[in-house]
């Protein structure tokens, strides 16, 4: 048996396609086949059912998945034990964050760090989904929730003020409980945001016109008009044709945490990214470390 075909079973196993799992590898479908048959030769068993729909793990399938993951998870431990080692300031940097974040806060940190370590390139993931540091999917998060994977060390970053905005150039609206008033606000997805459950109790008398889950989105939406809008006060400053609202209850502000694997702690281009990130924000506390 191949051990490295063990991780192409994985990729089948969770992606369901060989098309797919081939994207996630970067190899080609037909390798893909020609190492998944090689696999099942080896150990005299069919691990997957083929259907019409994909690939479907058999009994025997379903028993490999979990010894598979498990030397998965060892073969990437030791990764990331000789990635915590290296003290170059070179290589590649991997960090996560929502999109409207990475725009506006990090985005001057990492042009910052790309002049001071031209060596070492940095990739800044924009997105929902949460990415995972177990995985190396990202070596560096930035989150609005703690952190809970007893293997990542945490801290608080930075406290984000929001505010309420409106288009530039009009007449500012009597806000009251809302009414007559049109709202730009977070999708159903995520409604159980504090900015979401601020804007149902101080102005629930008020027109939902648009949602999104993307907050340059909503500001764009809020300067063409659309309606009010609730934003991080970094965004909302920074964006043309909108200004903010004086309103006697502002909107709950929110904590943003950053972690890393524990593995990682010693890796230098880590260690110079947060250290260049954390300078404007001297007041940060630690947690975790």
């Amino acid at each position: 048996m191949e051990w490295s075909d063990l991780r192409i079973f994985l990729a089948i196993a969770r992606e369901g396609t060989l098309g797919a799992a081939a994207r996630r590898l970067g190899q080609t479908q037909p390798t893909m086949g020609r190492r998944l048959r090689a696999l099942e030769m080896a150990v005299g068993q069919t691990l997957f059912q083929r259907t019409a729909d994909g690939f479907v793990l058999t009994d025997e399938g379903a028993a490999v998945v979990g010894h598979a993951e498990r030397m998965e998870e060892e073969a990437l431990a030791f990764g990331r034990q000789l990635a915590g080692q290296e003290q170059h300031l070179d290589g590649q940097l991997r960090i996560s964050s929502s999109d409207w974040f990475g725009t506006h806060v990090l985005a001057p940190t990492v042009a910052d760090f790309n002049l001071r370590h031209p060596r070492v390139t940095v990739e800044l993931l924009t997105d929902a989904r949460t990415y995972s540091l177990a995985r190396r999917e990202a070596d560096i998060a930035f989150r609005n929730i703690p952190f809970e994977e007893p293997e990542v060390i945490s801290r608080r970053f930075m406290t984000l003020e929001y505010g309420l905005y409106m288009r530039s150039g009009t007449k500012q609206p009597k806000v009251g409980d809302g009414r007559g008033s049109t709202l730009v606000t977070m999708d159903i997805a995520f409604g159980g945001m504090p900015d979401v459950a601020w804007l149902k109790r101080v102005l629930p008398n008020a027109d939902v016109v648009s949602r999104s889950n993307n907050r340059e989105v909503q500001a764009r939406l809020c300067a063409l008009g659309a309606g009010l809008a609730v934003l991080p006060v970094a965004l909302g400053d920074k964006t043309n044709g909108i200004e903010r609202i004086k309103v006697s209850e502002e909107p709950p502000q929110r904590t943003v945490w950053v972690g890393y694997h524990r593995d990682l702690r010693r890796l230098a281009r880590l260690r110079a990214f947060l250290d260049l990130a954390i300078a404007p924000h001297p007041r940060m506390t630690k947690n975790g470390e």
